[in-house]
């Protein structure tokens, strides 16, 4: 039978797998090597979630500093959906090939051609490092449709994207914190690039989810995204008899576990999370463990949200001097202080929900360049 965690051990194996344990990271690449990943959005309204993982973390983190600073020591690929990965995972991904089904690669190339492709591979060679904007113009294709979100009609920016689920070019970094830089492996990563990979690329890439997760379900979630099929098809089971995982319950449900004691529950100070961070993956854990329901309701109709549109939970100790989820915040940066300047100006405060101390509040406008009023 699975060793049965409590929900404070269940916290304290989230908190320290994500980061909130041990010595605090020096800078955004310490961050990103620890974390393994760090899931992209681009929606900003007080940083991107990218941003605000790192403001959780970093005490001098500033608005686009993980942008900045892990440009050519990460690339962007898919892991728990679109993340910022660190790049000793680079010789996996080229090994791989990697691709969600739902990135539609055959119903792109019905559009584009092999030689396109080269051509395109060719020119970032020889001028890259570029934006999809910087590349020759190839003529325009009817954009793809996902539920109404149309993709690009450039045949040179579809280009590019394939090439980039093929790890032929990476997403090396980006201009603005919005357009994506495409490069060359070799010359983005570096050696990272000619590394050859070790082991398999299903039961690695399934320890690391698990690393950077602290707990995964054996359910099935987004929290498998790629790795959906290694869930059913025996690689679980060959981790768990080889030792790399172990397998415990939380609640009603089974959890694969990286092999180890359980650590001791740390302080935390109070930090603003980013709605996709990794600690709050896997919502039904989080509920089990820290006693707290969320959402995140920025793709609902408003009629139907509980709380709001861009509502982020807060982590702090709570009354019983425990590490927890303590409140939720509805921030908005605003008024920049310059023209076409994403930083600086006001911070906003719509609402806030339990006990958000202001600690928090002023650091998430500290990171924001900004300043703080209050609701």
């Amino acid at each position: 039978m699975p060793t049965t965690l409590s929900p404070l051990q269940t916290r304290a194996v989230l908190l320290h797998a994500t980061g909130f344990g041990g010595p605090t990271p020096t800078s955004c690449r310490d961050l990103l090597d620890r974390l393994g990943v760090i899931q992209l959005d681009p929606l900003d309204r007080v940083g991107t979630n990218a941003d605000l993982v790192a403001f959780a973390r970093l005490p001098e983190a500033r608005l686009g500093d993980v942008y900045r600073e892990t440009a050519g020591h990460g690339f962007e690929h898919f892991a728990k959906e679109r993340c910022l990965i660190a790049p000793r995972f680079f010789a996996h991904y080229r090994a791989q090939g990697v691709e969600t089904p739902w990135w539609r690669n055959s119903e792109r190339m019905l559009k584009l051609d092999e030689a396109l492709l080269a051509d395109v591979l060719a020119e970032v060679a020889e001028r890259g490092p570029l934006t999809t904007r910087e590349l020759s113009d190839r003529g325009k294709a009817e954009p793809m449709d996902w539920s109404g979100w149309k993709s690009t009609s450039s045949r040179a920016a579809l280009a590019a994207e394939v090439l980039w689920t093929r790890c032929a070019l990476v997403v090396s970094g980006r201009k603005g914190r919005a357009e994506r830089v495409y490069d060359l492996p070799e010359r983005a990563l570096g050696g990272w690039a000619t590394g050859q990979p070790i082991g398999r690329f299903d039961e690695e890439m399934v320890v690391e989810r698990v690393r950077a997760a602290g707990l995964l379900s054996r359910q099935s979630g987004p929290y498998w995204s790629i790795l959906a099929a290694t869930r059913t098809d025996g690689t679980v089971e060959r981790l768990l008899e080889a030792g790399r995982l172990t397998e415990v319950q939380v609640g009603k449900r089974r959890y694969l576990k990286l092999p180890g004691d359980v650590p001791t529950l740390p302080a935390v100070e109070a930090v603003v999370l980013g709605p996709l961070d990794a600690l709050i993956w896997d919502r039904a854990l989080v509920a089990e463990a820290f006693g707290f329901d969320y959402v995140w309701e920025v793709y609902k109709p408003a009629a139907r949200r509980t709380y709001g549109y861009y509502v982020c939970p807060v982590l702090g100790m709570g009354e019983d001097g425990m590490p927890g989820l303590i409140g939720r915040v509805e921030a908005v940066r605003e008024r920049t202080t310059r023209a076409g300047s994403a930083e600086g100006g006001t911070l906003r405060v719509l609402k806030t929900w339990g006990d958000v101390p202001k600690s928090a509040l002023r650091r998430l406008a500290r990171h924001n360049r900004a300043v703080l009023t209050p609701a």
